[in-house]
């Protein structure tokens, strides 16, 4: 008997529905979006990417743009944090790598959506996460380094004004640990930077998956030789 292939899920139509419900506060409404969409067939990569990812830079541009307050935003960002968590709970991780990497927000800096989705990404394609979330302190960030090394830091920064955090950290993290720890940097504030990874010396962590495991298998190739 022949297989039939899933239906092709409407990506834009789902980001629409998604993106409605979320900005509602309706989190119930949210994971059904999700749910029926899985069960179409849709990927997990393409509901973390294409939806909740998508949603997030919709919900950010509205809140600078002013058509929403910060409280909107701030419900509708919880929706997708449990909707990411959600999502992955349903997801078949890849066989371990071997590879370890450190995820941090640089330290003032807030917004942790970015991270948190580089997290799963990089969980489910076999690494081994440390998740260190959001404003973390640079002293923090080194100690940490320093218990737990890992074989890879990618530091996430979203708002422009934490970029001279991110320089310091990366700044110490250098002094401290010597050249040898590969860093990678992402996030919306570092897109905004022309040169800014080349200036640092690091690497870019790239805005899809297959981008992020590549950059972390670089920067670990790199390390090695």
């Amino acid at each position: 008997m022949e297989r039939r292939q899933p239906p092709e899920i409407d990506l834009p139509r789902l980001l629409a529905s998604y993106s409605a419900v979320q900005l509602a506060g309706n989190l119930r409404g949210s994971l059904r979006l999700l749910d029926e969409a899985l069960a179409r067939g849709a990927s997990i990569t393409d509901l973390q990417c294409h939806v909740i990812q998508a949603a997030q830079r919709e919900l950010g541009q509205l809140w600078q743009g002013k058509y929403i307050g910060i409280a909107q935003e701030h419900r509708a960002t919880a929706i997708s944090q449990v909707a990411l968590a959600h999502l992955f709970s349903r997801a078949q991780p890849a066989p371990s790598r071997g590879v370890s990497v450190a995820v941090a927000c640089v330290e003032g800096e807030l917004h942790e959506m970015a991270a948190r989705l580089l997290s799963d990404f990089l969980e489910l394609a076999g690494f081994t996460v440390l998740y260190l979330g959001a404003n973390l302190p640079t002293d923090s960030l080194l100690s940490i380094l320093e218990q737990e090394p890992p074989d890879v830091l990618a530091l996430s920064v979203t708002m422009v004004f934490n970029i001279s955090a991110l320089r310091r950290a990366v700044a110490e993290v250098r002094e401290r640990l010597g050249p040898g720890l590969p860093i990678l940097v992402g996030g919306p504030a570092v897109d905004e930077i022309p040169g800014l990874v080349a200036e640092l010396g690091v690497g870019s962590s790239g805005p899809t998956p297959a981008e992020l495991e590549s950059a972390v298998l670089r920067a670990v190739e790199q390390r090695l030789h």
